[in-house]
């Protein structure tokens, strides 16, 4: 039997329920393997003590929780601060260290791959790669909008990759940059606030024809009727990306990892916003076999007015990833 596609949960989808201490980390590695998921990705800075002096006690704990939840350990999210000082930013020493201080803690905590951001210098992860080899851990860069794939900062990145034909360094695509209308719930939340609806579905709906959405934008901040959140949303929509889902096909060999974004599961078992059933669809057709890690981040689009469920959402998220996996 072939190889499919594994799924599993970032901890970033439990953020509102670990800021309000209804979930500590065990708790949210708990919800994970109660969603059906087998990976685990965490954000060391956000929801380990300590970080980055992190005790050895802590990797015991953390390995043991895997072993009790029948868990893997896959991501490690990383932040390269680039501007940890008021006068400068770090020089490129001072970055490669940090670069290497993360692929330390990821080999520690027993992940495969550290997620790598738009801001990370290409000078920075080359120097990182000798270390990463060393370390059994693989680098990968995040496809995020308003970037995406044919932008001149990706194809910078992706012709370093295939000009050294390194195996370390590689693409992690995150699912937002296939945003085909604008989420219900962003539309909702700018309405709630005082948008006027009829603009907001103006808005929209240039968004889904695919139009200019700088050109809209502008011309809504000139409309003598609109207020401060009708030009808010213009402005998200020129934040928003839509890439054909087909342009996987071309990458799957540098594809290391998937953020499985997604801003709301309905009731109908869909996701609005996002075409997962065509993008899930080219990935299992075209041969990737690694992870594709629940990212929910509808939360703060709906805390203003109703309690966030995150636990129930990622569990609906996982549900539909399985149905157009194994269909």
């Amino acid at each position: 039997m072939a190889e499919s596609i594994k799924t599993g949960v970032s901890l970033y989808s439990y953020q509102e329920e670990f800021y309000t201490g209804k979930l500590d980390l065990e708790g949210c590695i708990q919800e994970v393997a109660k969603s059906g998921a087998k990976g685990v990705e965490i954000l060391p800075e956000q929801m380990i003590k300590g970080f980055p002096h992190i005790p050895e006690s802590f990797y015991e704990t953390w390995h043991g929780w895997m072993e009790k939840y029948n868990l893997t350990p896959i991501a490690y999210d990383a932040f390269l601060e680039l501007k940890l000082f008021p006068n400068r930013i770090t020089t490129l020493d001072e970055s490669v260290e940090m670069m290497k201080r993360d692929i330390s803690i990821a080999n520690k905590l027993g992940c495969k791959v550290l997620r790598t951001l738009v801001a990370t210098p290409i000078e920075v992860i080359g120097a990182s790669l000798e270390y990463a080899e060393e370390k059994d851990i693989k680098i990968a860069l995040e496809v995020h909008a308003p970037f995406t794939f044919g932008t001149p900062w990706f194809e910078e990145r992706m012709e370093y990759i295939q000009k050294t034909g390194t195996k370390w360094f590689g693409i992690m695509p995150d699912l937002g940059v296939f945003v085909k209308r604008m989420p219900s719930v962003m539309e909702d939340w700018h309405i709630r606030h005082g948008a006027n609806p009829k603009i907001v579905e103006y808005v929209s709906g240039n968004y889904a024809s695919r139009a200019d959405m700088k050109a809209i934008e502008k011309e809504v901040q000139n409309m003598g009727s609109a207020n401060e959140y009708d030009k808010l949303f213009a402005r998200l929509g020129t934040h928003m990306v839509y890439t054909d889902p087909q342009i996987l096909k071309d990458y799957i060999p540098y594809i290391m990892h998937v953020h499985g974004k997604f801003y709301e599961i309905n009731n109908k078992m869909e996701e609005p916003s996002i075409p997962y059933n065509d993008i899930i669809s080219v990935l299992k057709n075209n041969g990737y076999t690694g992870y594709v890690n629940s990212e929910y981040e509808g939360n703060r689009h709906i805390q203003d007015y109703k309690e966030v469920d995150s636990i129930e959402q990622v569990q609906r998220h996982q549900k539909l990833l399985h149905q157009i996996i194994h269909n």
